[in-house]
């Protein structure tokens, strides 16, 4: 495992240079755009006879008028191609951090974990399968925000009939409606009150207000859920607990014993339904 995660260390670093660099160049090398003639000098060109033409100004600075010039799209108000790439590498690095504050896998991943810590079994189900878990039914429960994102922002961006400004204000919508509905009122006001702001209206909150109060609210939700999870599991240690010490085994460990009887018990009580059925209906 530990030759793996290195393996996985590295593959990342050189993918992280890999994108940095096409990045840089992308930006530092310019875009260029051939020149072409206009139509009396094409014809004039064409024409045999006039070889004895007299080199205009166009010759004279392009020495055989067939150079080249460079166009910046900086003047017509739109973002050139370098930029738009740009942007979009500077997305795929900071989706880690977008999926995790902004969506549902916070809640998700830490219940799943709690689930796991409450039966006992150390690394089952692995990380890599709670977090791929934890991954699919964030974009389960986050589908409505996504698809309204596409039909409100991307699709017109795309079409051109909004400005990137206006994408931008789309994406945020649907987000907002959807960290309002679990952001508890306490935790907002105490947000508003350390960075002194005041609001009327839930749309007069600032963004950068927003994350850290609905961040703040699913980790309290979370750690709820994970205690009732809890309960039921420590009353199998007590109660294991409690006839190892009336046998005198004192020296047995009662997790070896709750252990199967914690795992017969999730299982008879088809747990892993009732804990992500339950768990995806507190996000609507």
């Amino acid at each position: 495992m530990k030759g793996f995660k290195k393996l996985y260390c590295k593959i990342s670093i050189i993918f992280a240079c890999i994108a940095l660099a096409i990045s840089l160049a992308l930006v530092f090398v310019p875009e260029t755009v051939f020149a072409t003639e206009s139509d009396e000098e094409t014809e004039l060109s064409t024409d045999y006879g006039a070889t004895n033409r007299a080199p205009n100004a166009s010759d004279e600075t392009t020495g055989s008028g067939r150079g080249f010039t460079l166009s910046f799209d900086g003047d017509t108000g739109s973002l050139s191609s370098t930029v738009q790439i740009l942007l979009v590498l500077t997305v795929i690095a900071l989706a880690p951090s977008i999926l995790v504050m902004l969506t549902s896998f916070t809640r998700v991943i830490i219940v799943l974990h709690f689930v796991r810590a409450a039966i006992g079994t150390q690394t089952s189900p692995p990380n890599q399968v709670l977090i791929g878990l934890a991954l699919f039914l964030t974009i389960f429960i986050m589908w409505p925000t996504f698809s309204q994102i596409n039909e409100n922002a991307l699709k017109p961006l795309d079409e051109g009939t909004i400005t990137q400004e206006e994408a931008l204000e789309e994406i945020e919508v649907p987000f907002r409606e959807f960290m309002y509905g679990q952001t508890q009122t306490k935790d907002l006001n105490l947000f508003c009150e350390i960075a002194e702001v005041t609001y009327e209206d839930y749309d007069d909150v600032p963004f950068y207000v927003l994350v850290p109060s609905f961040i703040i609210s699913e980790l309290r939700t979370a750690f709820i859920i994970g205690f009732l999870i809890y309960i039921p599991f420590i009353v199998i240690d007590m109660v294991v607990a409690s006839v190892l010490m009336s046998m005198g085994m004192m020296m047995l460990p009662p997790t070896t014993i709750s252990l199967p009887f914690k795992v017969l018990l999730f299982v008879l009580a088809d747990g892993w339904n009732l804990v992500i059925v339950n768990l995806v209906k507190t996000f609507y």
